[in-house]
């Protein structure tokens, strides 16, 4: 699943975008195998296998084809267009700092399923990493937030105002750190909110995180969210369920009916202990 536009979709092999508008009725079928589909537009030509619980979707070989060139390989040091730096947030004590090059907008950030978000700086591509290290260490917040993390807690987000004081506090701690605003131009705060975009005003409880795709498995349902490259679904049992479409990627595809009934593995969610008889 990809973002454009700020609307999400489901890319297919030869570019081809499958719109995932919220509420509409969504059905298919896992079939023909998991293969590795390539690298920076080539196939694999191993046309290898992929364990059906790989996010990454890709056998070793492409994966590091594709991370060659890559900012967040620090092996792209030669781009010249500019970047900028931003602070995320993914829920409650879930904030993070990153860059991303400055024509991609918030594509990034939709990409990641930051619920929140604001820029803090821009320049060039080696001061904006050097100034994304240095915020991470002065201010303890980390470069990566774990997929599980950020979906556990969309389905219970505090209000619009304190997500809006989370980044602002972040904003305040770094533009008071000294030094980084040499080789950076100071952006201002102003916080973008994306419960709305990914759809998550509303969302139910979640029930299940389907683990994996299997051969003749379906995934059915009614769209209800999307964030990053999670999918949110009502199932035909009422279920909500999150589908990390990354385990999508290799599998071929078949139509299925929207009401049938999910038949790949799912993760059930841990319901509330009991703290009492009464």
């Amino acid at each position: 699943m990809g973002w454009r536009g700020g609307v999400p979709g489901l890319r297919w092999e030869g570019g081809r975008v499958s719109v995932l508008r919220y509420g509409r009725m969504i059905g298919f079928r896992a079939v023909d195998g998991r293969r590795c589909p390539g690298a920076r537009g080539n196939a694999c030509p191993l046309s290898a296998e992929v364990s059906p619980r790989a996010t990454g979707g890709q056998c070793p070989e492409c994966a590091r084809l594709d991370r060659a060139r890559s900012v967040a390989a620090d092996t792209k040091v030669d781009d010249p267009q500019p970047y900028r730096v931003y602070l995320a947030w993914f829920g409650p004590g879930m904030t993070k700092v990153g860059i991303t090059a400055e024509a991609r907008g918030d594509a990034r950030l939709l990409e990641q399923g930051a619920v929140a978000f604001s820029w803090l700086g821009r320049g060039p591509l080696m001061a904006a990493r050097r100034t994304e290290e240095q915020l991470r260490h002065a201010l303890k917040v980390s470069d990566r937030i774990p997929y599980a993390g950020k979906r556990a807690v969309r389905h219970r987000l505090p209000s619009p105002l304190e997500r809006r004081r989370e980044i602002e506090e972040l904003y305040r701690d770094a533009v008071a750190l000294p030094g980084w605003g040499e080789t950076l131009h100071t952006l201002p705060c102003e916080v973008r909110d994306h419960a709305e975009v990914f759809g998550l005003v509303g969302l139910p409880p979640l029930s299940g995180t389907v683990t994996e795709l299997c051969e003749n498995g379906v995934v059915a349902g009614q769209v209800l969210a999307a964030a990053g490259p999670d999918l949110h679904i009502l199932d035909s049992e009422g279920r909500c369920l999150a589908v990390d479409t990354r385990l999508v990627r290799g599998w071929g595809l078949a139509s299925a009916d929207a009401g049938e009934a999910v038949t790949v593995p799912v993760r059930k969610e841990p319901g509330r202990s009991q703290e009492g008889l009464f």
